[in-house]
């Protein structure tokens, strides 16, 4: 959501922010509503003080005896005059609002400007591939190879895009779950949280997927959502609170699963577990002063990409450019885990500052110490990892074309009750 009052001011500005996003200008229209409300509004406040006068009139023929019935009158027809004022001005402020909650963020000045993925800037590059290409074998190979991943009784019981994992690999993705969040919470101050997983409308808008992604989730009979990603309920407990800055920063963390129809990705990643309806992420949420929220950024995507050191994965971090920025990031960080088997990077963490764009949209604010007046908060989200993707990286990358095998990583031995290697069954 934006801030109307900026638009007003600096119209300019914010047609040129629209633009980089490949929309055309904005303002014109919002401006136009805007200024239509305005006068109705000064119209509504003339007809109310009309009112409240004649009803002190009122009162006072009423007290010395007199007849006020011509006043009053007069006082029921402003009243239906005034009803009919705040219907528009209702009308209108719906309007507005409706007009800024499809627009994405503002993104800042340092996203370099590009038309897709493709035009993308690796800032910071670790480790090097260890599997020889003519060795390598994509994750679903090795997972059925295993013979502990299984995407037929998948289907079979739920469709595509949806597998069943058991044995070796089941306890492999749980380890990496737990690794994760002891990594969050022990080492990088993160609370651990267990949210709701069915959510209502006002939480889906308030972190920007309603109302225009809606065709991206799920959604049940009676009309709840079905989270996306814990980012929603995480960034939501802060929605409609004014904190004291003291308060601040808030760090959040939960292991959830994820439900996306992935409504636009016909045709890609049919293969295996990249793509999926339902899936495991470990989430970092931030919530900040505005002043510390940049910083905050690099932080967050500091404690993303340690846990991929820890398992001694190759990765990339990339910064997105304009035209692969989200919806509701001011600024996003990609990190790219290497995977041998389709010889490339891939997505496996992206974390982004929102500014105060989910917080105007969820009326979150904070009040600075020995001050009035409110301000809006900072929110930041990230995943801190993909738990099916950390598999498929795993998976790919500690695959021992000897035997068939698996060997584990070091940082998760513990979790795998000291198991130094997963064998074919």
């Amino acid at each position: 959501m934006h801030d109307i009052k900026f638009i007003r001011e600096n119209a300019g500005e914010f047609d040129a922010a629209m633009a980089r996003r490949g929309l055309g200008a904005q303002s014109p229209d919002i401006l136009k509503l805007d200024e239509e409300r305005r006068a109705i509004q000064t119209e509504l406040q003339t007809l109310q003080n009309t009112r409240n006068e004649k009803s002190r009139e009122v009162g006072e023929i009423k007290k010395s005896g007199g007849d006020a019935e011509s006043l009053m009158a007069e006082v029921g027809v402003l009243k239906g005059q005034i009803a009919e004022m705040e219907e528009k001005d209702r009308t209108l402020g719906e309007s507005i609002n409706q007009h800024l909650a499809g627009l994405p963020n503002i993104m800042a000045d340092d996203v370099p400007d590009g038309a897709d993925e493709s035009e993308n800037k690796e800032i910071r590059k670790e480790g090097s591939p260890k599997i020889p290409n003519e060795q390598a074998k994509e994750h679903f190979d090795i997972g059925e190879g295993l013979g502990m991943m299984d995407f037929e009784t998948a289907v079979k019981m739920s469709g595509s895009r949806f597998v069943l994992m058991h044995s070796g690999l089941a306890r492999l993705e749980r380890a990496l779950a737990q690794f994760f969040l002891d990594t969050h919470t022990q080492d990088h101050g993160y609370i651990e949280v267990s949210p709701p997983l069915l959510v209502r409308d006002e939480t889906m808008y308030g972190t920007g997927q309603l109302p225009k992604f809606g065709e991206d989730l799920f959604r049940t009979t009676r009309g709840d959502w079905l989270v996306p990603t814990a980012e929603v309920p995480l960034t939501n407990i802060v929605a409609q609170e004014i904190v004291e800055d003291d308060y601040l920063p808030r760090r959040y963390t939960a292991f959830t699963p994820c439900f996306r129809s992935e409504a636009g990705a016909a045709g890609k990643d049919t293969r295996g577990m990249i793509r999926q309806h339902q899936f495991y992420k470990v989430e970092l949420v931030s919530v900040t002063l505005p002043e510390e929220s940049e910083a905050e950024h690099e932080r967050m995507t500091d404690c993303a990409e340690t846990v991929l050191k820890k398992l001694e994965l190759p990765f990339r971090t990339v910064v997105l450019c304009s035209g692969d920025t989200g919806f509701g990031a001011r600024k996003t960080y990609d990190i790219e885990v290497w995977l041998p088997g389709q010889n490339t990077y891939r997505e496996i963490s992206s974390c982004s500052n929102c500014w105060d764009f989910q917080a105007r949209r969820m009326n979150a604010r904070f009040r600075r110490k020995g001050e009035k007046k409110t301000e809006f908060l900072h929110t930041l989200n990230g995943s801190g990892v993909a738990v099916g993707r950390a598999l498929i990286a795993v998976l790919e990358n500690y695959y021992d074309p000897a035997d068939g095998g698996m060997f584990v990583p070091e940082a998760l031995k513990s979790y795998m009750n000291g198991l130094d290697k997963i064998l074919p069954q």
